[in-house]
């Protein structure tokens, strides 16, 4: 299954995210499908998941909740849409260095958080909206995505409390 650590943006930023204009003629992602992926672990057999599960409990118990900052525009991911989110680093280096020795990391680095707004091929002229909003991470989660084509399907398979 494919996998990722993640953290889901609050309602409020979902609202600043779907007031975006949505040109007609691109694959524009849905609400369902705007998540925050830390670290995404790609296709996993599903004998490491525990491995996963108790290696992200152990290094994040105690881990402070982390500031997001999103903005300050859209940019293109490939031939993707995002919205960069930043404020995640420390977080990320922890959740990478429990996740590497179960799942290796094989993704271009350094890694940069951004919620996909668009998918297929987005034209990167499409690119340069100017967004913000911030919100505080008080929980990350272990996310497998079950989607299908057109059908979104994300479930937490496990989650982790960040504290205040």
């Amino acid at each position: 299954m494919r996998l990722s650590v993640a953290i889901w943006p609050p309602p409020a930023i979902v609202e600043v995210l779907g007031a975006l204009p949505r040109p007609p003629g691109i694959q524009w992602s849905v609400p369902a499908q705007w998540l925050v992926k830390v670290r995404p672990l790609g296709t996993v057999p599903d004998r490491v998941v525990p491995g996963l599960i108790d290696a992200l409990n152990e290094e994040l118990d105690g881990a402070p909740a982390t500031r997001c900052v999103l903005g300050p525009r859209t940019r293109s991911i490939g031939q993707w849409l995002g919205v960069p989110v930043s404020g995640l680093d420390d977080l990320a280096a922890v959740v990478f260095a429990a996740t590497a020795p179960i799942v290796p990391v094989t993704h271009p680095q350094p890694f940069q958080a951004d919620i996909v707004i668009a998918r297929g091929r987005v034209p990167a002229a499409h690119a340069g909206a100017a967004i913000s909003g911030e919100w505080i991470a008080d929980r990350i989660a272990l996310v497998a995505d079950r989607s299908a084509p057109g059908r979104p399907r994300f479930e937490d398979l496990a989650g982790f409390e960040l504290s205040a």
